[in-house]
């Protein structure tokens, strides 16, 4: 393989196409990690624990924004601030944090990440029980900047961390758990709740802190031998990545963020068919039937992220049939949306699909680049998925307004246009990471 060298470093591939780095090239020499079964799965597992409370942190508190508005005397759109200003804090933070991660270390940013998350969350509690509405979203937005430090840049860890199949199986774990919090929150959310309807915002710091305690003391960082480089060297790294990558990297990061943006739209959608007539579910009960696709989510970027290892056309095939079976489920959906039990199966397959896309995805990404601008790439593609799960729900619920045959429709051009995209775009070598 030929190699482009400069004060940053990547590998190259396929020269038009796309172009892996190795991973850990400059630290697997120092840091080896655990090799014991039972010490990797620790590892995994304080891992998980992060983009787990991410999706808490937002999706726990969307079962109590009706009691929200009644309680404090608030409008709907104040309301749904709560969650907005989150998530927009968040996206635009993310790529900061992730060249300070590039700059400094990962765990340097995580475990304050997690820190102001969490100390902001008593605030917002605090805020809740006084009424003090001004202060609660305060507090909301300064929970996203903490968020901004936590799951992207977990997922630049384990690429710094693993290698030799061990990355994938652990970004698969990581999506898992992603998805696993998006089918706790709502239903954990209503639990809490009968305590007192301010309840979830008092708990969700205890899982901040537990989250602390797992990276702190069951995380080893690999040491980087590398002096960090300047401001303008290290952007201008950026800038060339991009030009000599951008094409699959772009296809790489939209295709991410459709699968997302089509999951929780069809999600919220059904999330409404369910309360409206003639069903009428709601509460726990709805949370528990929004969990079927979200649970063949988890259970499918599991075992993909354990069976894809570095096998690059493996990726490749399973990204194809993934962004497929969501074409082909969500074209079903748009003629037989009428049929809840037939649109909840459509919602499985089409969850299935992502859960085959969004590990391959997130293994050529985080391997895409030497450890010195990794926190970078991981961070603006998180910042597309997060762009994608926010505007998914009110998008999806303006075209349904029009028609539900037109939604999934276009849903399922979307999909078919990621599939054709990484058809043309995306071509990773045979063995990845080498």
């Amino acid at each position: 393989m030929a190699k482009t060298k400069s004060k940053s470093k990547w590998t190259a591939g396929k020269p038009a196409k796309m172009r892996l780095a190795s991973v850990n090239e400059a630290s697997s020499q120092q840091y080896k990690p655990n090799a014991s079964s039972g010490g990797k799965w620790k590892e995994y597992m304080a891992l998980a624990t992060v983009p787990l409370v991410m999706v808490l942190g937002n999706s726990m508190l969307v079962p109590i924004l009706p009691d929200m508005e009644h309680k404090m005397h608030i409008s709907n759109f104040q309301a749904s601030l709560v969650i907005t200003l989150f998530s927009l804090s968040a996206a635009i933070v993310i790529p900061f944090a992730g060249y300070l991660s590039d700059r400094f270390s990962r765990k340097a940013i995580i475990l304050p990440g997690l820190a102001i998350y969490g100390i902001a969350g008593i605030g917002a509690g605090i805020a809740a029980v006084m009424h003090a509405y001004g202060f609660l979203i305060a507090a909301r937005a300064l929970q996203g900047i903490g968020a901004a430090g936590t799951a992207p840049i977990a997922m630049a860890l384990v690429g710094d961390m693993y290698k030799d199949g061990n990355e994938s199986e652990a970004l698969g774990l990581i999506e898992a758990s992603n998805g696993t919090g998006k089918v706790i929150s709502p239903i954990l959310g209503s639990l809490l709740a009968l305590m007192a309807w301010y309840a979830p915002l008092f708990a969700f710091p205890l899982f901040c802190a537990a989250a602390f305690a797992a990276m702190l003391f069951m995380i080893k960082e690999p040491p980087s031998d590398k002096e960090p480089p300047s401001v303008k060297t290290y952007l201008a790294d950026i800038v060339k990545l991009f030009r000599e990558q951008g094409v699959w990297l772009l296809s790489a990061f939209v295709s991410g963020s459709l699968g997302l943006f089509i999951l929780f739209g069809v999600l919220f959608r059904l999330s409404d068919l369910l309360e409206n007539k003639p069903y009428h579910i709601d509460g726990v009960a709805k949370g528990g039937v929004l969990a079927i696709p979200l649970l063949g989510l988890v259970a499918t970027a599991y075992l993909t992220g354990r069976k894809i290892k570095t096998k690059g056309t493996l990726m490749h095939k399973l990204m194809l049939i993934g962004l497929g079976v969501m074409s082909v489920s969500l074209t079903a959906a748009a003629f037989l949306h009428t049929n809840i039990y037939a649109l909840i199966g459509f919602a499985l397959l089409s969850s299935i699909g992502t859960g085959l896309l969004l590990p391959c995805l997130n293994t050529l990404i985080t391997g895409s680049v030497d450890r010195s601008h990794r926190g970078m790439i991981t961070s603006l593609y998180s910042s597309l998925r997060f762009f994608g799960v926010a505007i998914g729900p009110p998008l999806f619920g303006l075209i349904a307004k029009r028609s539900d045959a037109l939604l999934f429709g276009i849903v399922a051009g979307l999909a078919a246009g990621a599939f054709f995209l990484v058809l043309g775009c995306v071509h990773p070598p045979e063995k990845t990471g080498q």
